[in-house]
């Protein structure tokens, strides 16, 4: 099942409960004939209603970091082409605006990024993007139509979001059996307002194999792509890893609807990566992890729509903040490309820490510069859970240390200790990672270090990778675990379950927050309601 190019699949379409007629309109017509083009087939074929010698945008379209006036889109050509994106209020699209995109070309795979601003708040927004051959208008291929919906300008319009992360990893793959990746259908049939992408969007160190002998007998099939026969070392292999994730229909459908928010973790480049490190791993040829991490960051800042990375900005980072009208700020935060070497984590003094200086800085004055009523703190990695890398260093904050802080904890005090002083309220924190899902509530009565407020965590992934069993809790910061759904055993495949999501709903009236920690199918597992204008959640 090897291929290397994408198929039609069915128009999206919304059952979100309890929506306000036009919040989100039932995506036909139009959208649905695109999608037959936009969306690949895994047999390899082209698509049928593909004109020959013209542009095709068989990857489909993505949208991200939606504001209250404008959003970024995206997409892939199968060759140099102009594009162009028009929007409208409806899907007639009587009343067209259209916005000049760039001349897409192999100096970025052939994708491309448009922004579309002056949009109006809290509206269902129609688009479509064209792709031209640059030498000759005329020669257009099928348009691709996608929608998203503005942030709300005004505080009783409430918010939807969902998280979750780690996509195609631990040898599984697209599986045709099970409908290549059926979680991404799950969460666009709840009609969120945008996905929080918590990181591991690819899995470049973790090659696929055509079949895998399931425990217990049977085997999984993985579509294969030449780039999936290897671990990612160069631009093209990194590239192709993105590539094959958009083979899968669902999660293109899920794009043409849902916005994302998106960052990085660790398998976006190897797995528990930090700067400066030199790989002792015999699959490498290139064994500097900095060289490995600039390829795979140029392959992240051409497949995700962020407006914080090249070439919307040519400075370039990952961490931003995503202001999603008055009840929310969204928080991304970077604690790759910043962070010290990972260790046994027991310096008395420390201040790059898993952000670095300027970071901490930065989130440290946006913070307390934000109005929203929430402030969503998005982690690539969990605070309190200890994830150990190898048998004597520590993958992400906490080290197992129950006591005061030490190495990269002090950090995070520091933090916790402005956001007390600052009296800052509203903030949680979303994560993913581990790969199982748990709420854990962290509280100064239980806690080594208490000069902070309480607050909580909740963690839920992956989408599509494989289970592992409960970390353990570290006491410095008094966390209290209310849930938690683990395996009792390692790389537990999907076919098992064991594959989370989580939305958050903030009610426009009242401004609560609720968490509901869910399963692939849907089913609801855990269930927290947050109060606002508590300082620390």
């Amino acid at each position: 099942m090897a291929h290397d190019d994408p198929t039609p699949c069915p128009s999206p379409t919304s059952d979100r409960a309890g929506a306000a007629p036009g919040r989100r309109s039932v995506l036909r017509g139009s959208l649905a004939a695109s999608a037959a083009l936009s969306l690949p087939v895994l047999s390899g074929a082209a698509p049928v209603q593909a004109l020959a010698g013209r542009p095709r945008a068989k990857w489909g379209v993505q949208t991200g970091d939606v504001t209250t006036s404008s959003g970024l889109v995206w997409v892939r050509s199968d060759r140099r082409a102009r594009m162009l994106v028009e929007t409208s209020p409806t899907e007639s699209f009587r009343q067209v605006r259209r916005w000049h995109g760039p001349v897409v070309g192999p100096e970025t795979d052939f994708t491309g990024r448009t922004t579309v601003r002056g949009l109006p708040a809290g509206e269902q927004i129609h688009y479509r993007v064209t792709l031209s051959d640059p030498d000759d208008p005329r020669r257009t291929g099928e348009q691709v139509h996608g929608t998203f919906r503005t942030a709300p300008d005004r505080r009783r319009d409430g918010v939807r979001f969902l998280w979750s992360g780690d996509l195609a990893g631990q040898g599984w793959g697209i599986n045709p059996d099970r409908g290549g990746f059926p979680i991404f259908e799950d969460m666009r049939q709840l009609d969120p307002d945008f996905f929080l992408n918590s990181g591991d969007t690819i899995y470049a160190d973790s090659p696929l194999a055509e079949k895998v002998a399931l425990p217990g007998g049977g085997v999984w099939r993985n579509v294969t792509t030449e780039a999936k026969s290897k671990v990612a070392e160069t631009l093209a292999e990194f590239r192709g890893n993105y590539r094959y994730n958009l083979l899968d229909e669902k999660l293109r459908r899920f794009h043409a609807q849902v916005p994302s928010i998106v960052q990085w973790d660790d398998h976006e480049v190897v797995n528990n990566w930090y700067p400066g490190e030199i790989l002792d791993d015999a699959r490498y040829t290139e064994k500097n992890v900095d060289t490995l991490a600039a390829r795979s960051l140029r392959a992240f800042s051409e497949y995700h729509p962020l407006t914080s990375l090249p070439p919307a900005d040519e400075d370039g980072r990952v961490y931003r903040v995503v202001r999603h009208g008055p009840l929310l700020d969204v928080f991304v935060l970077d604690m790759r490309t910043y962070r010290n070497a990972n260790s046994p984590g027991r310096q008395e003094h420390e201040t790059q820490g898993i952000l670095g200086a300027g970071q901490l800085k930065w989130l440290k004055r946006e913070l307390s510069r934000s109005r929203a009523v929430w402030k969503v703190i998005a982690s690539d990695m969990p605070l309190g859970l200890v994830v150990p890398d190898g048998k004597t260093d520590f993958e992400g904050v906490a080290q197992g240390d129950p006591g005061a802080p030490l190495g990269r904890e002090l950090q995070l005090a520091e933090l916790l200790r402005h956001i007390k002083r600052q009296r800052i309220t509203g903030t949680v924190w979303f994560t993913t990672d581990v790969h199982y899902t748990s709420a854990q509530h962290y509280d100064p009565s239980r806690a080594a270090f208490k000069d902070f407020e309480p607050f909580w965590e909740f963690v839920s992934g992956p989408l599509n990778a494989g289970g592992f069993p409960a970390l353990k809790l570290d006491g410095t910061f008094g966390p209290g675990q209310s849930f938690i759904k683990a395996p009792s055993r390692a790389n537990v495949p999907p076919s098992e379950g064991g594959q989370y999501f989580g939305q958050v709903d903030i009610d426009g009236e009242n401004g609560e927050l609720t968490v509901r920690l869910r399963e692939e199918g849907g089913a609801v597992l855990f269930t927290k309601v947050l109060e606002p204008g508590r300082v620390g959640q």
